[in-house]
Formats: structure tokens, sequence, C-alpha cells
């Protein structure tokens, strides 16, 4: 009989408590309905190795830890919402080795809307979300406090861009460091200009992680008022 499935994570850069300062949390996609397990070779996950890798190579000599999360099942499954379940594990799992070092989530597709959901756990500081999977009416209040990046191709048929930005435009009533860009071009799989999308993403987290400085185009977004810094074409 086999054993059900349970989450796992892989991490890069430093892993002993006394040299991590801060961790960053990876999410993949998946789909709507699907109990089957997440293998290390899905695209949906591998997809996602590149930004932990990247982040990881920059945020080493700081201290950054990048923990790459792969999911039990593939899908969503409401009401279970079972990759809310591993992230939340995840999180625990980071508590529980390094204690409260700020941690910035980051998830493309799925794992957008699944790092976008927790963003109000303890210990989070911003979140990331890769044409996110939004729908109407999700919650923004957990986002309170936090920084948010939101990036969406604007060619994609995954996952709808409109609905991205009315999430943004919910979000910025609850914190005004939100900032949303339209990566022109490019469709869900972020293949077309993947160099954009890394650089976006290691320059958002190693700056709200002070190892360097922000990306001008990212405080500027933020700073701007609602809806401008939303649509941001890059």
């Amino acid at each position: 009989m086999n054993s059900a499935p349970h989450p796992r994570t892989r991490v890069f850069g430093p892993r002993s408590g006394q040299d991590v300062r801060a961790v960053v949390l990876v999410m993949h996609g998946g789909r709507e309905r699907s109990r089957a397990p997440v293998t290390r070779f899905q695209l949906a996950y591998l997809r996602m190795v590149p930004f932990a890798k990247d982040i990881a190579a920059r945020g080493r000599g700081h201290g950054i830890a990048v923990w790459l999360l792969r999911n039990r099942y593939c899908g969503w499954n409401a009401p279970d919402l079972d990759p809310v379940r591993d992230a939340r594990w995840a999180l625990a799992r980071v508590r529980e080795e390094h204690g409260d070092v700020p941690v910035v989530l980051v998830g493309h597709s799925m794992g957008g809307r699944v790092a976008l959901r927790v963003g109000g756990d303890r210990g989070v500081v911003a979140v990331v979300g890769l044409a996110p999977w939004c729908q109407e009416g999700e919650p923004v209040e957990q986002l309170a406090g936090r920084a948010v990046l939101i990036a969406h191709g604007d060619l994609d048929r995954m996952t709808d861009p409109r609905l991205s930005y009315r999430f943004a435009l919910r979000a910025k009533a609850v914190t005004d460091r939100v900032a949303r860009f339209e990566v022109v071009g490019e469709r869900h799989a972020m293949l077309r200009r993947a160099a954009v999308w890394t650089r976006l993403v290691t320059g958002f987290a190693l700056g709200v992680l002070e190892t360097q400085p922000g990306d001008p185009a990212v405080t500027k977004a933020m700073g701007a008022p609602s809806p401008e810094g939303l649509r941001v074409l890059l």
C-alpha cells in the first residue's frame, strides 16, 4: 500500500541556522483540481528552479537561504486548499530551523495565489505573485503591512491579467507598497523573456531584505498613487 504524498523542500544557499538571516520561499503552479502527486520532473516545479538558484547565488553571501517547495498534490483542490496547507507547513519548518527570520514568498500561477493567500503569516515581509491565478473576491486583508509585487505577461491566456490588476487595486487599499508590472510579449510560462522575470524577482527580494539597493522601477511604482504603478510595462 502506497503512503500518502507529503510536501518537500529543496534548500539553496546556507543551511546552518546561525548563517541564515532571511528565507525566500518559492512555490510552483498547478491545476484547479488534481490529486496527482507532484514530482520533481514536472514543468510547473522545474519552472521555479532558476528563480531559486538566482536568488540563492546573489543572496548567499548575505545569509539568504532559498527554500523551493514541492507540493503534495498538483491541484488547488477547494475546499481543502492543499497547496495553502503545504505552504503553511513550509513556513512552520522555516521557523523551526531559523527562528523568526524575515521571509519573502515567491509564487507562480497557482503558487502566486498561494503566496498572496498566506502572505499574512508570521515573519512574511513581502510577497511576489508571478502570473498569479487570481479570482474575484480573493482576500487582500492579510497583506496589510507587506510589500507586494505582481508581474503578469500581457499575452497570458492561462491566468487573467485583468484579474491580477483588480487584485492589485484592492491590495493597494491595505498596503501602500504594491507594484504591478505587465511583461510585454510574454505568456504564462515566462519563457520568452525569462531573464526579465528573474531579474525583477531577484532584485525585489534582495532589495526588500536590504542586501542591495531596491529596484528603482519597483520603488517608483510603489510610490505612485493608485492606479499608477499597477500597470507598468516591462
